[in-house]
């Protein structure tokens, strides 16, 4: 995830001020890395922001989206989860117990120059999810 000094820039040129609340839920999105949902954002912002209301990490999460600064996945349970909004990502989704698995390489890079280059198109970010079903899931089923 971006730092906290980006999230803060990005809020203030947007109009919008750190509060205590976006503070902590930033933090927590900093600290804990990715593919968080927003009731993990809620149960960990409020151990470093007690007052932290579900309502209010709502409305973070969807003016960090509207930002660009995050951006969901969504997940069988639809429980959305939250990466970075910034370069690519690459997940496996497991359709039976919800796991991701987040790829470090999947070869889009090559793909993305060529669309780039080809529709003059600047690509800034992308999300690839291949869903299936997890090793472990196999193994139980």
């Amino acid at each position: 995830m971006d730092t906290s000094k980006d999230f803060a820039e990005a809020l203030k040129s947007a109009g919008y001020k750190m509060t205590a609340p976006r503070k902590a839920i930033v933090q927590v999105l900093e600290q804990e890395g990715e593919h968080l949902s927003s009731g993990e954002v809620w149960a960990l912002g409020r151990r470093i922001y007690p007052p932290l209301s579900r309502a209010t990490v709502y409305r973070t999460l969807e003016l960090l989206t509207n930002l660009g600064l995050i951006r969901p996945i969504l997940l069988k349970d639809t429980a959305q989860r939250y990466v970075s909004g910034e370069g690519g990502h690459h997940h496996l989704v497991c359709s039976t117990c919800g796991a991701v698995f987040e790829l470090d390489h999947c070869g889009v890079d090559q793909l993305a120059a060529e669309l780039s280059e080809r529709f003059g198109f600047q690509i800034r970010s992308h999300l690839l999810e291949f869903y299936g079903v997890c090793r472990d899931c196999q193994m139980h089923a």
